[in-house]
């Protein structure tokens, strides 16, 4: 049975004692039934950080679409969920319970919400539906601003993300800040305080957003982001607020997942133009957007590309051009690789991508343990103790604590056994493959004997006479990474030597 389907039993269980009560709490039922339900959803990530910290402008970047609001807009100050749906429909949540519909437009390429008939301080949430396959995997939350002037409106992403009740709305964050202030080390040290069988993220990333700007959008503006990003990365991983932190240009990214053909057109005229004329013209977005400029663009078409692509993403769309970037899907895949954004996928990927069931479990027993203590019963009693020994015996919990720790906490180990740990604990991927440091033919013919090899290194690493605690710790879990290859190759040998067939053919 997978921890999922242990988790769904418990579920259940609870469920049937609360109803064998002579007076069923129907909170407690319709929470179990929420928790239930949140186990088959897509993974929860929200994006969090200070007011114009780019949350919005990264979220459409992941989807591939213009679905959140930009701008200064009502929509800024609630919380807005964003799940894959048959149809695109936007609802309002209120904080009395009710729900109403909310009518949208396309407004040159992006979406308009209509709130004038709405209260946004009386709205709990929007629930966004829009049917792309960006969404099927996960839903993603766009929050409020943390550091906003008006408190309540920084309150909904704390109510979200680290609520009363100790149970997050979210299973992941990934956290954006323009530079590391101690507000933003404030609200992390929130996020991840309780972290470790709270109700808290059990993953947090940090994003340096709109690093173009700290180049003051250079053309060599990602490099000077990855330098400040990289000291950030320092500060936050000693501190283990954050599993990694990495820089992302969200405008740029954001268009090159969203090119035009005309577009293409416009920054292939630019790259014709006289150098000096176009030098002049990008010292500003004033001076580029000027009426009286000498580029072969009228204003208005030059005003449109500083809203899509800032001056980093034309001067740096003009270089490709003139490089020989020759179609716009071309140098849209090129401006991609440029924004970060492919790093920070892949870090999503590697951190909560395929640790999905486990952040969803993780919540789902918080989420338990708060109903089973809220309502206990004789009955339950047996069933709560189960949940709190589930949250602190599930590996893959402690494989993702210690991959933040790791970056925090001295060790006695090794620059190399660290990495190796680091790996085995699936730092680098949860694949057997990944885990093993072997390409997938080595892990067919030699990964159980590797495995078992790392098995025994990390359990006599552990027994280390001179070890402090808490690298025990991370050996004893790593041994315990191989352990679980080994016993998963054992179980996959079985079902083959006894499907159909299987026996006859071992004989």
């Amino acid at each position: 049975m997978s921890t999922s389907d242990r988790v769904r039993s418990m579920t259940a269980a609870a469920t049937q004692a609360y109803r064998e009560t002579s007076r069923a709490p129907e909170d407690a039922l319709d929470d179990l039934d929420r928790c239930s339900r949140r186990l088959g959803e897509p993974l929860r990530i929200a994006l969090a950080g200070a007011l114009k910290a780019g949350k919005s402008t990264l979220l459409n970047a992941l989807i591939g679409e213009e679905l959140a609001p930009t701008d200064a807009t009502e929509c800024t100050r609630i919380v807005t969920w964003f799940h894959h749906g048959p149809t695109p429909t936007v609802r309002a949540h209120h904080m009395n319970g009710l729900s109403a519909p909310v009518p949208i437009a396309r407004v040159d390429g992006h979406l308009d919400f209509d709130l004038d008939t709405l209260d946004p301080t009386a709205i709990d949430r929007l629930e966004v539906s829009w049917p792309t396959t960006e969404l099927t995997r996960r839903t993603i939350i766009d929050t409020p601003g943390t550091a906003s002037l008006n408190s309540d409106v920084s309150a909904r992403t704390m109510r979200l993300l680290a609520p009363e009740d100790g149970v997050s709305g979210a299973d992941a964050v990934v956290y954006l800040m323009r530079s590391t202030t101690a507000s933003d080390v404030s609200t992390l040290s929130e996020l991840s305080r309780q972290v470790g069988g709270s109700g808290a993220p059990l993953g947090v990333i940090g994003v340096i957003s709109r690093a173009d700007e700290i180049g003051v959008g250079r053309i060599d503006a990602m490099l000077s982001a990855k330098e400040v990003a990289a000291r950030s990365a320092a500060d936050l991983s000693a501190s283990g607020l954050c599993q990694a932190v990495v820089p992302v240009a969200g405008l740029l990214a954001l268009t090159a997942r969203t090119m035009r053909q005309r577009e293409f057109r416009a920054l292939s005229a630019l790259a014709s133009a006289p150098a000096e004329d176009l030098q002049l013209a990008m010292l500003s977005a004033d001076r580029f957007t000027r009426e009286e400029s000498t580029l072969p663009l009228e204003a208005e078409t030059r005003t449109h590309l500083i809203r899509r692509f800032g001056l980093f993403g034309i001067r740096i769309g003009v270089a490709l051009v003139q490089g020989g970037v020759a179609d716009a899907n071309s140098l849209a895949e090129e401006l991609l690789a440029r924004s970060g954004l492919v790093e920070l996928q892949q870090i999503v990927d590697v951190q909560f991508g395929q640790r999905a069931e486990q952040l969803k479990v993780h919540s789902a027993l918080v989420e338990l343990t708060r109903i089973l203590a809220r309502y206990p019963t004789p009955a339950t009693r047996p069933l709560a103790d189960e949940v709190r020994r589930m949250l602190g015996d599930v590996h893959g919990f402690e494989e993702v604590r210690l991959l933040g720790m790791l970056r925090s906490r001295r060790t006695t180990l090794s620059d190399g056994e660290i990495v190796d740990a680091t790996r085995l604990i699936g730092g680098y991927g949860t694949s057997a493959d990944d885990r093993l440091g072997l390409d997938p033919f080595e892990t067919m013919t030699s990964g159980r004997p590797a495995a078992i090899a790392a098995v025994q290194r990390w359990r006599g690493r552990a027994g280390h006479p001179l070890n402090d605690s808490f690298t025990t710790r991370v050996c004893r879990a790593a041994a315990r990474s191989a352990e679980g290859i080994v016993a998963t190759m054992d179980a996959a040998a079985h079902r083959a030597h006894t499907a159909p067939g299987g026996e006859l053919r071992a004989r």
